[in-house]
């Protein structure tokens, strides 16, 4: 693989429509077969989703439970298609994860009223590692919107203590349009890290300290999306376009204008 076509893959991709990044990355990894790897480990796509066929749950898939094109279920361990030699958790992960899963569960259901959430751990030689996913999307209708959170971090026991290194990363999309209007589509993704220590007792603390590591982290990316980047797009479009006709407006300048001549008289 070059890494003249690996990084110019990537350059493409940041050029082109964030909503269309799962079409163009399959378009791209078409014609290069040998970047296909390396480009689903490293592009921040949509979350797309399955259902466990023996839960009957839904489940998101990512490339932290996949292998080949068999994809592992959270609820039941199990991949699916089946794989023969699949690397599988140890015991100990394996029993975080489903702890942590029910965790992400209740917060899911609280915060988002909906959507779809996942969790997935792996072992390390000196930790573990882990990734949690939350999806919800509006149904269809003139106005469409999804949001994608991805939080993949690390936890590296030292004596009493852990280190976490925390990734997060935001997909949103915000699609509208009506005769009146016009056509309105706005998306594209944030990631932010963090890395701190927190102290450890059990297992049990480390469902604690990435929990609350994760909930406050898309805190400030739900604020930060919310002041920063809508505040500035809402100014922008404002200067740009009025829904008033151009007449009506200067009409109402004419008149705010003869309002500070007749004071100054």
């Amino acid at each position: 693989m070059s890494s003249d076509q690996f990084d110019s893959a990537l350059d493409l991709l940041r050029r082109l429509p964030p909503h269309s990044t799962a079409a163009n990355l399959n378009r791209i990894c078409a014609l290069a077969p040998d970047l296909t790897e390396e480009l689903l480990s490293s592009v921040d796509q949509p979350l797309q989703t399955r259902q466990c066929k023996k839960t009957k749950r839904d489940y998101l898939l990512c490339d932290y439970n996949r292998d080949g094109d068999s994809y592992r279920s959270p609820w039941s361990n199990e991949f699916y298609p089946e794989v023969d030699d699949a690397e599988m958790p140890s015991e100990r992960v394996r029993k975080m994860e489903v702890r942590m899963g029910e965790a992400v569960d209740i917060y899911r259901e609280l915060y988002y009223e909906g959507g779809v959430s996942s969790v997935y751990f792996w072992d390390l030689d000196d930790g573990f590692a882990g990734v949690v996913l939350l999806k919800k999307t509006t149904p269809k209708s003139s106005s469409e919107g999804g949001w994608d959170s991805i939080h993949v971090f690390e936890a590296i026991d030292r004596a009493r203590n852990a280190h976490y290194k925390l990734t997060s990363t935001v997909i949103l999309r915000l699609s509208t349009g009506n005769e009146a209007l016009g056509d309105m589509d706005l998306s594209g993704n944030m990631t932010r890290q963090v890395e701190q220590d927190m102290p450890v007792q059990d297992d049990g603390s480390h469902i604690v300290n990435v929990g609350k590591l994760v909930e406050d982290m898309e805190l400030k990316m739900r604020n930060l999306l919310q002041e920063v980047y809508f505040g500035k797009a809402k100014d922008i479009v404002g200067d740009l376009r009025s829904l008033q006709p151009l007449t009506e407006a200067n009409k109402d300048k004419a008149t705010h204008q003869e309002m500070i001549n007749s004071m100054k008289r």
